[in-house]
């Protein structure tokens, strides 16, 4: 836990000291939300949810393929003699899921001020806002990681995590409909299950792979 903690503080203080590329991608959630309300102002309710996990998405790619792109050769050579690699992987899930949740948490309020609120029930979504920054941001890891090791090709991590990413957008968009409508719909306690599972899936293969990885 020690060198989790120490690898996830450096991390922090890297992002505290290249601020440009926080206030980057703030910057792009502004101006997208902002001419969403330009061409659309007030979308219907599911255009808006859509539009949210959308966003959600793109934010993800930019906000966590960095995480491993400014890790250069050498700098991974030194963590490569230093810590294990298990550790290493955990302190990047833990460190991209705290980011993510963050910039949800942006988005979402971004959405309120250009978009309004159509939601019934905030709690519930914004339960599901932090539980689905969660699951983009531990599923972008694993494959940037994967991506770092092709020359920190970010475009392959695109490639790669689209396939993947379509299930996940669309139990993310089924699950948050609840929060516009009054009645809770059948069958979302079973697509908890799912996106959960698909979390855990996530985390193991992680696990496993990435001592591999991390070899080469």
């Amino acid at each position: 836990m020690h060198q989790v903690w120490t690898l996830v503080k450096k991390d922090i203080l890297l992002e505290w000291r290249q601020q440009y590329a926080f206030y980057g991608i703030l910057l792009y959630v502004v101006s997208t939300v902002f001419v969403i309300h330009l061409m659309m102002d007030k979308p219907e309710e599911k255009t808006w949810n859509a539009l949210f996990w959308v966003i959600q998405l793109f934010v993800s790619v930019n906000a966590i393929a960095k995480s491993f792109m400014q890790e250069s050769r050498g700098r991974m050579m030194y963590f490569y003699n230093l810590v294990h690699p298990v550790h290493f992987i955990v302190a990047k899930l833990v460190y991209n899921l705290v980011l993510m949740c963050l910039m949800s948490i942006i988005v979402l309020v971004a959405f309120f001020i250009f978009l309004s609120n159509p939601l019934t029930h905030f709690g519930y979504f914004f339960g599901m806002v932090l539980l689905g920054g969660a699951s983009l941001s531990l599923l972008f890891t694993m494959l940037a990681a994967i991506a770092a090791q092709a020359n920190h090709n970010a475009a392959l991590m695109a490639i790669m995590g689209f396939p993947i990413i379509m299930p996940v957008l669309m139990l993310l968009n089924n699950i948050s409909r609840p929060a516009f409508v009054p009645v809770i719909q059948q069958g979302v306690p079973r697509m908890f299950l799912m996106l959960a599972g698909m979390d855990v899936l996530t985390i193991a293969l992680s696990l496993v792979l990435f001592p591999f990885l991390w070899k080469d």
